[in-house]
């Protein structure tokens, strides 16, 4: 799919094919689509970007709440979108012994009651043990500073799903 095939959808078939890219989070697609034609897969992602970023810190934090823990709770229940499942899978994340999982649990409680959000990261770019350096590595950021690191998790997690979507 080309991004004139891209510029070329209705609104609803552009809401539909992209709804995904978001964790539970449609708005931002929705919000995008007003903004084609796009010059290049490029500006779509920016498009994205500036939507998240003009839609103020209330949003930008039920965001990052909107995305599921590694190898939690709604993982073991199969109750991940199919992409989120896909790439936990990618990672090794749906092969954890009892021990791991009880260390990414414990992990992804302390940095959910440090922060307020869950700990996101583009598994797809790790390792397992990449991920947990990550996350006592990040346990150390401050509030903004770890806001900022999300989304910027957040845009490479998207840019992987829009090129696997374009393909």
């Amino acid at each position: 799919m080309t991004i004139d095939d891209v510029n070329a959808l209705s609104a609803a078939d552009f809401n539909a094919k992209f709804d995904f890219l978001f964790e539970h989070s449609p708005w931002i697609v929705a919000a995008a689509e007003a903004r084609r034609p796009f010059a290049s897969v490029g500006a779509m992602e920016a498009a994205f970007a500036d939507v998240i970023e003009e839609a103020g810190e209330a949003k930008q934090i039920a965001l990052l709440r909107a995305h599921p823990e590694l190898a939690g709770k709604a993982a073991i229940a199969k109750e991940l979108t199919d992409a989120s499942t896909a790439e936990q899978a990618s990672a090794g994340l749906d092969r954890l012994s009892p021990d791991e999982y009880a260390l990414f649990h414990q992990l992804n409680d302390a940095y959910r009651t440090r922060f307020g959000f869950p700990f996101i990261i583009a598994v797809r770019t790790t390792t397992k043990q990449g991920i947990l350096t990550a996350m006592h590595d990040r346990a150390a950021n401050d509030v903004p500073a770890e806001i900022a690191t999300a989304r910027g998790e957040i845009a490479k997690i998207v840019h992987l799903r829009l090129v696997d979507a374009l393909a």
